[in-house]
């Protein structure tokens, strides 16, 4: 059954089987995650990994991550190794990313990864991704569903309007309910996080009992986020503010801050995870009010809250 968009479809066996017919011939499909939507290409096929850089208009230095059923289907891909298996039990399915060491017969695309000897790997956890990658016999390439640099989709009306009729198959999943991108860590060597999200440092202390390095630069190019402008609604971001100008709008966090037809808030409990879900479509929705400038309050840099100030940040640059 389609939507009212023609390039959006509900998600059925029918649409399974030509969502598969798609990926098969190097296709690309927008599909829903957990996370935020991606733009999903056979990770095994070069002219499937083309089309998604040249859509997002994607730097070829910036990897893109793999997506599995299971960890048995990664194992021909990747070096695994126990601080993989401890995460994986503990987190997966779920929004958190590893970087594992390429195995020489490898079958994933040396352009799907930025022709590194790593892998960025997930095993996403929403209904239609786990229906899709068990019936298919190749992981998943999938970015973001947005142009490079742009504010990531929370829904399939996003990847829609982001990208027009060029994506011919959308699939709505619904509203993805985390709302920003999977934490990502490197386990090449001692554990890093490169990209804070809603799997924090604390929750993987908590598995790992390890002291874990958070990297705060752009030198690594191992992990796709980490671009120093990334993730803008297309309108300035500042950050750190009390109040804003006259024509811009406020993103405000707590109970303290007063329905303003300007303001908008992430979360009037001042709960995190909240305000990661909602912060991308307040981003969208600001820009479709027409405000020129969009200024952010200082949000507490704890918890899930280091990886919306890492989001913000570069939003601001």
């Amino acid at each position: 059954m389609k939507n009212s968009y023609s390039n959006i479809f509900n998600f059925n066996k029918k649409i399974l089987h030509k969502i598969i017919v798609n990926l098969k011939k190097g296709n690309v499909v927008g599909l829903p995650t957990e996370t935020v939507y991606g733009l999903a290409g056979n990770a095994y096929m070069s002219e499937s990994i083309n089309k998604i850089y040249k859509f997002k208009n994607r730097p070829k230095r910036n990897p893109l991550i793999i997506h599995y059923f299971n960890y048995k289907r990664a194992e021909q891909d990747v070096i695994m190794n126990k601080n993989f298996y401890k995460l994986y039990k503990k987190f997966c399915p779920g929004p958190i990313t590893f970087i594992l060491k390429r195995k020489k017969k490898s079958k994933v695309k040396f352009s799907a990864t930025a022709n590194l000897n790593s892998v960025a790997i997930r095993f996403p956890n929403h209904r239609v991704m786990n229906s899709l990658l068990k019936n298919i016999e190749f992981p998943l390439a999938m970015p973001s569903a947005n142009k490079s640099s742009r504010v990531s989709p929370v829904s399939a009306k996003n990847v829609a309007d982001e990208f027009q009729k060029k994506i011919k198959m959308i699939i709505d999943g619904g509203k993805a309910n985390l709302g920003i991108e999977s934490t990502v860590i490197d386990l090449t060597g001692h554990p890093k996080i490169l990209r804070p999200g809603l799997i924090t440092p604390e929750n993987i202390n908590q598995v790992l009992k390890i002291k874990l390095n958070i990297i705060n630069n752009n030198r690594t190019s191992k992990s796709p986020g980490l671009l120093s402008k990334h993730y803008s609604p297309g309108i300035p971001v500042i950050i750190n503010q009390k109040n804003c100008k006259k024509n811009c709008a406020l993103i405000t966090f707590g109970k303290k801050y007063k329905n303003k037809k300007n303001f908008y808030n992430l979360s009037r409990t001042s709960n995190l995870k909240e305000a990661a879900s909602k912060l991308y479509e307040i981003f969208r929705k600001i820009k479709k009010d027409r405000y020129k400038k969009i200024y952010v309050v200082k949000i507490p840099n704890k918890g899930i809250g280091i990886a919306i100030n890492d989001r913000l940040k570069r939003a601001s640059n």
